[in-house]
């Protein structure tokens, strides 16, 4: 383990000549998204394409009583007026449950509310016309009668016995319930010096893509197959949806998921309007087009981080914590989301908090309950938040209770560096952390001793400038302990074909997929580096289920540790294969020789003896010039699935530097800093940017973004003049540093990085503005976001 700059040279283990493991070399695809070549979604336009609009509920909970249809499909253009009840005669329902979640229950959800609209929003009808501007006016001739309910909007109050049922059948709106104790919790609060108790809650929100959800789907009545264009994270598991609720084969289902604008976990879900296109053309035999507008968007892309966390710490004088105590409570609208469920994210609550620590004593429990909002589900860093802004909430109060350096008191309470392998107190297991390598890279980047030696002098001044810290621990690379135990149909495996094309190129069919991240780098980089060849002679195909090992996309931080690996493992394998040739065309062992920037050359010297086109030519046009029983396999296919250990957990440090104006209650961002460990790095600049944007998305959790709701369950701020997202000016400068502790389950060595950022960002600002709050004797702020109406509120002044 070793502390490492930004452009760290490339690891011993991984040396292969001309390695691009560790360089940040530009993305492949970035000529064509600059040049404005990419093929998105709305890219699409097939003959006798229809457009669908749909017709949602403006009530949070309703009956529907009737629908009238007449007026719409004798609209100009409409090709096609569809109820939920005709749709479920082309589509089965689903239910998002797991099994390994005990307990767990939600109810059937259809691709069009049936008979009862759960939330506003909701689509109860479908209008299919030429166009979409005709399919939204026929849409507003749909006359939908309904008989208003009582809405379930307040989790606090959705399991007292008054509170109206949303599913009848499920007997209460409990959808998921756990309790954990570990160790001797009251016997450590007893014997703490002191004790903190505070409550903490997050705002809903949700992740604003550039490129909304949108979906084209072709159903072939000649051949019995549809074709579905999809903007996902996951085509083989959408492959294998569509199929089983069409009551279709695998063979029937393509999924192509071309290019992505921004994901952010949102796009890995089962939506119910996108199910209903698909089901649409099933049934009208035509392609069908849905590209949710913005507003629909805020309605039905999937939220989260609505939590309540009533929690405590215990810590003695020297700073030694001994006890952590939460009770969590979260409200995830009337269906938990297929097929990942929504009770995941509160079952990551229990699971992370307290989790960079070594305190023993540990007592939780959270109540997932269903309400009439928007569905609650997966987002960016599934949890990692809402647990680190928990944890590192109460580590920071701690520390200013005792009178200790909150810096000292991570210190002395972090897990070591030397303690691995090791588990936390709710029983996650750790292959290798680094925290404290991380703390001490964090304190020297930032200078610490320095800013606090400003912030004191400013203060003097009237300036109140806050200093935060967030430590955590992140999820990457997730095993079948994640899902398939549950029994969902998400592989935790990934595949990577790999050929040497007929002039001595290589080709990369892989599993995983790219939304703007980098992906296609990174698999350009690992086969370049395994085979042996120049970069520029990688051609990446992904997004495309007839044409790729089967895989389980990108999510959970998994493609560059788990795809990359599969794809550093099918390099080595066409190499091994390409020498093989190569040594029957030279008389040569092919143990003596290797492939090096796209020549075969002796291993030892470096000699040059055979160029790869030459190889090629003779494999594919001159094969029987090659000695009797040797045939060319210039084409390898293998994959890779975690093993050893349930997740590769990563883990870091992040420090926030902001000014808070205590007349205005604006809060100005002066600098953050991310120190992270995610393993072997394949690109410096890709993981940077990772941190980066999570980081972001991180502030804007913890200053701007909410999705407020009305007692009624109608969304006030659906739109993007009045849901707020930090935009450029917002934004701090970002320091990245870097720690390097490869994990030992896969060659490679990576872990993940795409969620580190988010994680720890809302807990470092929170901690930073209570930390510069502090001696004006505010009340600590815990409720995010963390709006000037509030600041103010904690300063007494409003």
């Amino acid at each position: 383990m070793k502390i490492v700059d930004d452009s760290p040279p490339v690891l011993t283990a991984l040396d292969r000549p001309n390695s691009y493991i560790g360089r940040s070399v530009p993305r492949p695809n970035l000529q064509r998204l600059t040049q404005g070549r990419g093929q998105y979604v709305s890219d699409i336009m097939l003959p006798r394409m229809g457009h669908v609009a749909f017709v949602r509920s403006p009530h949070a909970h309703a009956r529907i009583v009737g629908i009238a249809t007449d007026a719409a499909k004798k609209a100009p253009g409409v090709i096609a007026v569809v109820t939920g009840a005709e749709l479920a005669e082309v589509m089965t329902p689903w239910v998002g449950v797991l099994t390994h979640l005990k307990g767990l229950k939600s109810a059937p959800q259809h691709a069009i509310a049936v008979d009862r609209a759960c939330w506003r929003g909701e689509a109860v009808c479908a209008v299919v016309a030429t166009t979409r501007a005709r399919a939204e006016d026929a849409a507003e001739l749909v006359e939908v009668t309904y008989e208003e309910l009582p809405a379930v909007v307040d989790p606090e109050t959705a399991l007292d016995p008054k509170t109206p049922l949303i599913h009848q059948s499920l007997g209460d709106n409990l959808c998921f319930e756990r309790r954990l104790d570990a160790g001797e919790v009251d016997k450590a609060f007893a014997e703490a010096d002191a004790v903190v108790e505070t409550t903490f809650r997050t705002g809903r929100h949700t992740g604003v893509t550039n490129e909304p959800r949108s979906i084209v789907a072709d159903w072939n009545e000649g051949e019995q197959r549809l074709t579905v264009y999809q903007g996902t994270q996951a085509p083989h598991m959408m492959q294998d949806l569509f199929a089983k609720h069409l009551g279709l084969t695998y063979a029937q289902v393509r999924v192509l998921t071309k290019d992505v604008g921004g994901s952010f976990g949102i796009k890995v879900h089962t939506y119910a309007d996108e199910m209903a296109a698909v089901a649409l053309s099933k049934l009208l035999k035509r392609p069908v087009k849905f590209v949710a507008d913005r507003i629909e968007s805020f309605v039905t892309d999937i939220h989260a981080r609505d939590h309540r966390i009533k929690a405590k710490i215990g810590v003695k004088n020297d700073g030694t914590i001994t006890a952590f105590e939460i009770d969590d409570l979260t409200g995830i609208g009337p269906y938990s989301v297929y097929p990942r469920t929504s009770g995941i994210e509160a079952n990551q609550v229990v699971n992370l908090v307290g989790g960079p620590y070594k305190c023993p004593n540990y007592r939780a429990q959270t109540r997932v309950v269903f309400t009439n909002k928007n569905v609650m589900c997966q987002y960016r860093a599934v949890g990692h938040p809402v647990a680190v802004a928990v944890t590192e909430g109460l580590v920071e109060l701690a520390a200013a209770k005792i009178g200790m350096d909150p810096l000292e008191l991570r210190r002395r309470n972090l897990i070591p560096d030397d303690a691995y392998p090791t588990q936390s107190a709710s029983g996650l297991k750790f292959e290798l952390l680094s925290h404290h390598e991380a703390l001490a890279h964090l304190d020297s980047m930032m200078n610490y001793a320095g800013l606090r030696a400003e912030q004191k002098r400013l203060r003097a001044q009237g300036i109140y400038r806050g200093i935060g810290f967030a430590s955590f621990i992140e999820v990457t690379n997730p095993s079948a302990a994640f899902y398939g135990v549950g029994g969902a149909r998400i592989t935790s495996q990934d595949g990577a074909t790999v050929k040497l094309d007929a002039q001595g190129a290589v080709v990369i069919q892989s599993g995983v997929t790219e939304q703007g991240q980098g992906t296609e780098a990174v698999l350009a980089q690992c086969v370049a580096s395994s085979f042996g060849i120049a970069i520029d002679k990688v051609r990446v195909i992904i997004g495309d289920t007839d044409n790729t090992p089967y895989g389980g996309g990108t999510w959970a931080s998994r493609a560059a540790g788990i795809g990359g690996e599969a794809a550093w493992q099918a390099g080595k394998a066409l190499r091994d294969n390409v020498l093989a040739v190569a040594g029957a065309m030279l008389q040569a062992k092919p143990g003596d020789l290797d492939i090096r920037n796209g020549v075969v050359v002796d291993k030892g010297t470096g000699n040059e003896r055979l160029p790869l086109e030459e190889l090629a030519r003779v494999a594919y046009f001159r094969p029987d010039t090659l000695p009797a029983g040797v045939q060319a396999e210039l084409m390898v296919t293998r994959h890779y699935v975690p093993r050893g250990w349930p997740f590769a957990f990563t883990n870091g440090i992040q420090a926030s530097y902001l000014e808070v104006d205590i007349d205005t209650g604006f809060v100005k961002l002066l600098d953050h800093w991310c120190v992270e460990d995610c393993g072997t790095i394949i690109n410096p600049q890709l993981v940077n940017e990772q941190i980066r944007g999570g980081v972001v998305q991180g502030i804007g959790a913890a200053l701007y973004e909410q999705c407020l709701y009305d007692e009624r369950g109608q969304m006030l701020n659906g739109n993007m003049a009045d849901y707020l997202v930090p935009m450029a000016t917002e934004m701090p400068d970002i320091q990245c540093g870097h720690v390097v502790s490869p994990t030992a389950d896969s060659e490679l060595g990576a872990k993940g990085a795409g969620e580190a950022g988010t994680a720890g960002a809302p807990a470092c600002i929170m901690n930073a503005i209570n930390d510069a709050l502090r001696p004006l004797a505010a009340e600590p702020l815990t409720d995010m976001p963390f709006t000037p109406d509030k600041i103010l509120q904690a300063l007494g002044k409003v």
